[in-house]
C-alpha cells in the first residue's frame, strides 16, 4: 500500500499516464494528474481517483518548460509537505523520416520527452533527498532500445531517458532514491488505435506474444516500482513489450 505518500504523474490525462495514476491511487497514494492540453480528461481521472478513496488534484504544466515544472513542484510541496513518487510519463510524437523531418520537430520531441524528465528530476529531488526516500519511474520506449525508422527524434529522447535514468540512479542512490525506467513496447492507446490497420498488423507480427499491451500492464509495473517491494532495484531499465527487445 502507498497510503501517505504523494505521487506526482506526468501526462497522466490519458493513456499510460492515466493508468499509472489510477494503479497509484487504487494503492491509496496521493496523486497529482498533471496534464498540459486536456483538461476535461483529466478531471475525469481525478474523478476516477476519488472513487477508488484516494485524494488527488490536477496540475495544468507543460513539464518541458523549467519555470513552469518548477512552479508546479514547488506548490505540491507546498501543499502536501512532501513528494515520495515522480512518474515521468509525459511525451509526444512527431515522425518522420530524417530527410523529411525538420529542426522544429526534433527539437519538440526531445524538450517534450527528455528535457521534461530533467526539469521534473531535479525539481523533486531536491525535496526527495530531505526526505531522504523516493521513487522516480521513467516511462522510455523499445524504440529507445532498438530504434525505429522514422523516429530519429522519439527514439533518441527516449535513449537519453535510459541514460539519464541510470546517471540519476547512481547519483540519487546514497539517500534512500531509486530511479527505474519502464520501456513500453506496443500499447492500446489513442494513439497506437489511429494507426492504419496495416501498420497495425506489421508491429503485431514483430511481437512474440503476438499481441499489443494493455495500459494497465505498464501501470501495474509502475506500482511494483513505486512500492516498497521494489526497494532494492534501482538504475534499471524494465521492458514491458511482449518480448520485441529481447536479444
Amino acid at each position: 500500500m502507498l497510503e501517505g505518500k504523494v505521487a506526482l504523474v506526468t501526462g497522466a490525462a490519458k493513456g499510460i499516464g492515466r493508468a499509472i495514476a489510477l494503479a497509484l491511487a487504487a494503492e491509496k497514494a496521493t496523486v497529482i494528474v498533471n496534464y498540459n492540453g486536456s483538461a476535461q480528461k483529466a478531471e475525469q481521472v481525478l474523478e476516477e481517483i476519488r472513487a477508488l478513496g484516494a485524494d488527488g488534484r490536477t496540475f495544468q504544466c507543460n513539464v518541458a518548460n523549467t519555470a513552469d515544472t518548477d512552479a508546479m513542484i514547488r506548490e505540491i510541496i507546498k501543499t502536501y509537505g512532501r513528494l515520495d513518487i515522480l512518474v515521468n510519463n509525459a511525451g509526444i510524437t512527431r515522425d518522420n523520416l530524417i530527410m523529411k523531418m525538420s529542426e522544429e520537430d526534433f527539437d519538440a520531441v526531445i524538450d517534450a520527452n527528455l528535457k521534461s524528465c530533467f526539469n521534473t528530476i531535479r525539481a523533486a529531488s531536491r525535496q526527495m533527498l530531505r526526505q531522504r526516500s523516493g521513487r522516480i519511474i521513467n516511462i522510455t520506449s523499445v524504440s529507445g532500445i532498438l530504434g525505429n525508422a522514422g523516429q530519429a527524434n522519439y527514439a533518441a529522447s527516449k535513449a537519453g531517458i535510459i541514460g539519464l535514468t541510470r546517471t540519476m540512479a547512481r547519483e540519487l542512490a546514497s539517500r534512500g532514491i531509486t530511479v527505474n525506467a519502464i520501456a513500453p513496447g506496443f500499447v492500446e492507446t489513442d494513439m497506437t488505435k489511429a494507426l492504419p490497420e496495416s501498420v497495425r498488423e506489421a508491429a503485431t507480427a514483430q511481437i512474440p506474444l503476438g499481441r499489443f499491451g494493455r495500459p494497465e500492464e505498464i501501470a501495474d509495473m509502475a506500482a511494483y516500482l513505486a512500492s516498497d517491494k521494489a526497494a532494492y532495484m534501482t538504475g534499471q531499465i524494465i521492458s514491458v513489450d511482449g518480448g520485441m527487445a529481447i536479444g
